[in-house]
């Protein structure tokens, strides 16, 4: 006999199937196997008493202060530990328990009920000369050129914008931004390039939006999280997807000193506010991506909970897009200049891809193809 400890297996059912385990078993297996940690925030001390003896009652757990027992705080922070199967038979159990219970059982199906999409890569295309890196800049022919080529090494989505919006970049007018993006619109739609990929533009002006939908263009790529209610009914209008991105204060001020009490309850607080306004007007939740918007009023602190804790906003039911292609995070890990930072944003993407995100915005989809290709077959 000889015996070994697994690695994270990512399809437990496959792993089951192919262990010879007999078809009615696989699904309660892999329910066992899948071990589930929740932060639940400021839960009322008597409820956090009922669902640790609740959790304990099953196998799970509830890791909680020291002064829980004796009521010292009227709430208290806690991680809840179970395997899905532990967290299926809670969320049931605990809709009959008072002091707050039942939104936590209500909560935990929303969790259990996510969705996996496939993983897709987006090429970034930036036809104005201020990005933060040179390499992403590209300006009419030279674009389509640039276009053609992410298309052959694998981008699913090529995501055109003609605006930085890296930290303290300079405004630009509406029809500045629509000068600098119509010659590649007029390309694309001339060129029938929408049949080939997915096409996004990349901003939040009104008419810059309407010309790209009006050339082929079907995803709206928002960094200001759809403010504007002109660009919802824009999406609506043309049955286009909306990314909604999370960003504290503008480019202009966003990296001055953000502050979080809690950056993922906020984040998530604010997409749960802008699905309810999308779809007030009419944009299903199947059509809206959600974007944490890394670098954009965060620290790297900041960023860092962010990834790690990605598979939370699974709950919404919505796609989640990872963006954080050379971006100034990597040099404050490591010292590096947006040319050296490939290495450090294939680690990023990757750890957030493991933590639930599926589409991936970067400026070097080749590598990024074969980095993807290969995670795939480790899980």
């Amino acid at each position: 006999m000889k015996l070994y400890q697994l690695g994270h297996i990512e399809d437990k059912k496959t792993a089951l199937n192919a262990l010879g385990v007999e078809s009615g078993g696989v699904s309660i297996m892999a329910k066992k196997m899948e071990l589930l940690c929740f932060f639940i925030k400021d839960l009322k001390t008597p409820a956090a008493n009922i669902l640790k003896q609740d959790a304990l009652s099953i196998g799970a757990d509830l890791a909680v202060p020291g002064g829980v027992i004796l009521c010292e705080k009227p709430t208290y922070d806690c991680i809840l530990i179970g395997s899905r199967k532990h967290i299926e038979i809670l969320s049931k159990k605990e809709l009959a328990q008072p002091f707050g219970l039942k939104r936590v059982a209500t909560e935990l199906k929303k969790f259990l009920a996510t969705k996996t999409y496939p993983t897709q890569i987006m090429g970034v295309i930036n036809a104005n000369d201020d990005s933060f890196f040179a390499g992403s800049r590209f300006k009419a022919e030279d674009a389509i050129r640039q276009i053609h080529q992410m298309i052959d090494d694998g981008a699913d989505i090529i995501d055109v914008g003609a605006v930085s919006s890296r930290p303290g970049a300079t405004e630009v007018s509406a029809q500045e931004e629509l000068e600098r993006i119509k010659p590649i619109c007029d390309i694309v739609k001339s060129e029938k390039l929408y049949e080939k990929a997915i096409f996004s533009v990349d901003s939040y002006t009104p008419e810059v939006v309407a010309y790209a939908l009006e050339s082929g263009f079907t995803l709206i790529n928002d960094i200001t999280g759809a403010s504007d209610e002109a660009i919802i009914k824009l999406a609506v209008k043309h049955e286009a997807r909306l990314c909604i991105m999370h960003m504290q204060g503008t480019p202009q001020t966003m990296q001055k000193d953000p502050e979080y009490d809690d950056v993922m309850v906020q984040v998530s607080e604010f997409f749960e506010a802008r699905i309810s306004q999308c779809e007030a007007l009419g944009l299903h939740r199947k059509n809206i991506i959600l974007d944490v918007g890394l670098g954009f009023g965060k620290t790297l602190e900041h960023n860092l909970i962010l990834i790690k804790n990605m598979e939370h906003f699974k709950v919404f039911g919505c796609e989640v897009l990872v963006g954080a292609s050379r971006k100034s995070m990597i040099d404050k890990i490591i010292s590096s200049t947006p040319e050296e930072r490939l290495p450090g944003t294939l680690a990023i993407h990757l750890k957030a891809v493991e933590h639930g995100a599926n589409i991936v915005r970067c400026h070097d989809v080749k590598e990024h193809q074969q980095a993807l290709s290969v995670l795939k077959a480790l899980v």
